[in-house]
């Protein structure tokens, strides 16, 4: 038996205790175990790394100028000195820290001499796909963590379950790289797609999203850290960390400790942070978020590029990031349960839906999400149809069983009713001396035997006794 508890409700350190029987007794049990769970961590990583590396090669287009404006073009300008800036670095509502990922990057090409048209063009979404991996492996542990191994598998690829058998011969993730959006978008250098790595990352370590375990401990304040860095990133990730904080705000037990020991003191190192580094790069002063909010959500500035109906993510915009994965997430929010992270999908849906300007990257974080409902919905699938599978079986088992006694001339009673429930029944009350006091049968069978049963003086007894008795 295994028993799990949230450690002082906070989730510090390993954010919760398991005892386990075996494990937690045999040391060299348990650490055979990490080891285990090491290697198989790897191994998916590295899998996932080969089909993402693929995948960045194979894109050959883009959708969006922002993929180079807003990133590649303004570390392109602050390694080599030249390169546009668009109006919204004029205006300050864009931060420096995306972009500097992207300037290191250059500028070890630079100092290496690699800097050739050619590699410079393919090093950003290479290094992309390297942060997408990171996601994809994420996705899987938050699945394993939430529905166990069987859902993580489906949640996360199907092309790379076959990279995998190749490779390494295991078999793992499905949704997540099948996903046509998450193919065509996730190596792209939208900061978009590290906010939605850094959601995946950030979700997995917070305890109000699930319980912990030793495979898949928790921590709040890596959690924090995080999302404050999502935020900094795009500072409308904010909408995503709002519904996570308040929900852990409401379930932890200390929530002075939660509000005035973490988030103000992380939170503030981040901001910190990022004001500093802008500071540096624009040469004065700059609250990037506070602009942010002036510009896309008090003027809605953003309007000037077009504008959707207040549904469209739930009519076109969202339905056709999903897909062909649609009917299964419905079904698999449906059969999960999971009220949590159902409702995180929706709150992000309606936010962003009151908004004039929507485009299907901005909510390209809740696609994952969405994705582990589909492997569930897999999952589901597969235990009913090996369920089916199963009961055949034995059914084929139990025929050739009977047709075996038959060739005897033997068939036992069990037999004997199946082959003729009224006839085998008729005969066994006509030498009852007593009759019983109860007959419990399946519903199936009651159809069958009814009008005999009721003939014999009985009566159909409450089900609070049996789900389906007669009583003599």
């Amino acid at each position: 038996m295994e028993i799990r508890k949230r450690k002082n409700g906070d989730g510090d350190g390993d954010g919760g205790a398991s005892v386990n029987g075996g494990d937690d007794r045999n040391p060299s049990s348990a650490s055979s175990k990490s080891i285990r769970v090491t290697r198989s961590t790897r191994r998916i990583f590295l899998s996932c790394l080969a089909f993402r590396v693929v995948n960045a090669l194979l894109i050959q287009t883009y959708f969006n100028p922002d993929e180079h404006w807003q990133s590649l073009e303004v570390a392109h300008r602050t390694v080599f000195g030249y390169g546009y800036l668009t109006w919204e670095w004029k205006r300050g509502i864009r931060s420096y820290l995306h972009p500097m990922l992207f300037a290191f990057l250059y500028k070890v090409l630079h100092l290496t001499g690699l800097d050739t048209p050619y590699v410079m063009s393919k090093a950003p979404r290479l290094m992309q796909s390297v942060f997408s991996a990171v996601g994809d492996l994420y996705l899987y542990k938050l699945s394993d963590a939430l529905y166990g191994e069987n859902v993580a598998t489906w949640s996360v690829s199907f092309l790379c379950n076959l990279l995998c058998q190749m490779l390494i011969s295991l078999g793992t993730l499905f949704c997540q790289m099948a996903n046509w959006f998450t193919f065509f978008c996730m190596n792209r250098t939208f900061s978009n797609c590290l906010e939605t790595v850094l959601t995946i990352m950030g979700i997995y370590y917070w305890p109000c999203i699930r319980d912990p375990s030793k495979a898949h401990p928790v921590n709040r304040k890596w959690g924090l850290v995080i999302a404050a860095l999502a935020c900094a990133v795009r500072p409308t990730s904010a909408i995503i960390w709002l519904y996570v904080g308040t929900l852990e705000l409401f379930l932890t037990p200390n929530k002075v400790k939660f509000v005035v020991l973490e988030v103000i003191p992380i939170g503030s190192l981040v901001l910190g942070f990022t004001c500093l580094l802008d500071r540096l790069m624009y040469g004065s002063w700059v609250i990037v978020p506070l602009n942010f909010l002036k510009f896309n959500f008090l003027s809605s500035g953003g309007d000037y590029y077009g504008t959707h109906p207040w549904h469209w993510y739930f009519s076109q915009g969202f339905l056709v990031m999903l897909f062909t994965f649609t009917p299964l997430s419905i079904a698999g929010m449906i059969k999960s349960k999971n009220q949590k992270l159902s409702a995180l999908i929706l709150w992000v849906l309606t936010v962003y839906s009151i908004l004039g300007h929507k485009e299907f990257r901005f909510v390209l974080p809740v696609l994952p999400i969405a994705l582990i409902f589909s492997g569930y919905a897999l999952d589901q699938m597969e235990a009913s149809d090996s369920s089916s599978s199963s009961v055949t079986k034995k059914q084929v088992t139990r025929k050739k069983h009977m047709v075996k006694c038959e060739e005897k001339g033997k068939l036992d009673e069990s037999d004997r009713f199946m082959m003729d429930p009224l006839g085998f029944v008729s005969e066994l009350a006509g030498n009852w001396s007593e009759p019983p006091s109860h007959i419990v049968m399946f519903a199936s069978e009651e159809a069958k035997l009814r009008d005999l049963i009721i003939k014999r003086s009985f009566r159909e007894a409450s089900e609070k006794i049996l789900p389906r008795a007669f009583q003599g």
